[in-house]
């Protein structure tokens, strides 16, 4: 077994380069999400938990453009590490267009069936009413959502990571400010509290769409990507595309789906475990961004590395992220800790709440021990290895077979306190941190990549 940690400073100095701005991304983007509920919390628990659980119909559609995204990442880091750069446009131009087809999808089925897609998740008639209010509003925000995510996510990948930064910060004060003024009715607007909270992600949207699109398609000189590439042919890569980028999607789909499950268990256990989780989930991302950050750039790093050709160098690079896991993941157990008393001081619910709120927090810290270790395994290296169909496998396996069932019977059944409960809705994430461990050792994630060339495209 390699060491967990290598004495390579340019190694930590690339991953820190690329991490640092997204992770950073990541925490402004958890700090909107943030000061979404901490807004919206402030006019009730009702609309706190409309709120939440509309969002999980949205978020179904963002893990599924994050799987096109990543999926597509794959094969840009490895055309780029290669400098492939026809290989690399036609990637990206079979990603947007997997991407315009699903945020039609989700935008005819958001504007016919909002009332049975908020039954999914909620039995309470006054959760339902304000949630589908907040979806109506929401619509327009697929095509914007879905666009900005994965072109962030290419331009990340060709080591454009500021860009982004920048735009998130700036959406960041935008979304605030709206938020502020239309959920309160501020400075002569009108009082609209959730159908606001609304309104102020989708002039954040409009803002993050522009900036990152019209920079990727006007601005970027690594890429050279221009709105005609979208409508030429790809040739064969499509093969390649689907056999390496696909069960990415797959996978991500599938968990969307577990994921969501597992909040129509949650829907059920009352709107005090609701709201409780709503709190709790803003946390456990707010701690964890530094974790999504190196995730993203282990899989960057790998492929770069894969696309020079050198094997050797990947596997030990692996073995290094697997430490940056494992001290990560106590990093984020302990800031859990810390600030999870003034997390849950900052909302205006309920004793019972704060109680349940309290023993999630306890669930989360433990769960993100584990948590960081497989995250920057399955989504960064194995993923950049190439080793998607596996993962996609195991992802699954994992979440369906022990984390869904056991939360069910530990909820629903059992009626057992919410920390056991979440333990069991999550019990998937210790499972997948031994078994990414496993994987890693037998070497078999480092994928072959063809380009376009080579499968006559």
């Amino acid at each position: 077994m390699s060491s967990l940690f290598i004495n390579d400073k340019q190694f930590y100095k690339n991953v820190a380069k690329i991490g640092i701005p997204i992770a950073l991304q990541g925490l402004i983007t958890t700090g909107v999400n943030m000061m979404d509920t901490t807004m919206i919390g402030k006019v009730g628990e009702t609309e706190l938990s409309a709120v939440s659980l509309a969002n999980q119909f949205i978020t179904i559609f963002h893990i599924f453009c994050m799987g096109i995204g990543m999926g597509a990442s794959v094969l840009v880091a490895r055309y780029y590490g290669m400098q492939d750069k026809k290989s690399l446009k036609s990637t990206v131009t079979i990603m947007l267009r997997l991407v315009l087809a699903m945020s039609v999808l989700f935008c005819v089925v958001t504007l016919l069936i909002p009332k049975q897609i908020m039954k999914i998740y909620t039995v309470e008639s006054d959760i339902i009413t304000l949630g589908i209010e907040y979806l109506r509003y929401s619509i327009v925000t697929y095509f914007l959502l879905g666009l900005s995510l994965t072109c962030t996510i290419v331009l990340r990948n060709v080591g454009q990571v500021h860009i982004p930064l920048f735009t998130s910060i700036a959406a960041f004060f935008i979304n605030v400010g709206a938020n502020y003024i239309f959920i309160f009715g501020k400075f002569g607007a009108p009082r609209m509290e959730v159908a606001g909270a609304a309104i102020g992600t989708l002039i954040a949207r409009i803002f993050e769409f522009a900036v990152i699109c019209g920079y990727l398609v006007f601005k970027d000189k690594e890429i050279g990507y221009k709105i005609k590439n979208l409508f030429e042919p790809v040739g064969n890569l499509w093969r390649e595309y689907i056999r390496i980028s696909i069960p990415v999607l797959i996978s991500d789909g599938i968990l969307a789906l577990g994921n969501n499950s597992v909040a129509m268990v949650i829907g059920r256990l009352g709107e005090n475990f609701v709201a409780a989780n709503a709190i709790t989930a803003v946390t456990q991302q707010l701690s964890s961004t530094v974790i999504q950050g190196t995730s993203q750039a282990g899989a960057i790093v790998t492929g770069h590395t894969l696309g020079t050709g050198d094997k050797e160098k990947a596997e030990k690079q692996g073995y290094a992220f697997l430490g940056l896991g494992i001290v990560f993941g106590i990093v984020a157990a302990t800031i859990i800790m810390i600030i999870s008393g003034p997390m849950i001081s900052a909302y205006n619910i309920s004793e019972n709440t704060q109680k349940i709120a309290k023993q999630l927090m306890w669930s989360i810290s433990i769960i993100v021990l584990f948590q960081a270790t497989n995250s920057i395994m399955t989504k960064g290296v194995l993923r950049g290895g190439g080793d998607t169909k596996m993962l996609m496998l195991a992802d699954n396996i994992f979440l369906w077979v022990a984390s869904i069932p056991l939360g069910i019977i530990a909820g629903l059944v059992l009626h057992l306190p919410a920390f056991w409960i979440y333990f069991c809705l999550k019990i998937d994430q210790v499972l997948k941190a031994f078994w990414c461990v496993i994987r890693l050792r037998s070497g078999k994630w480092i994928k072959k990549v063809r380009t376009a060339e080579e499968i006559g495209g």
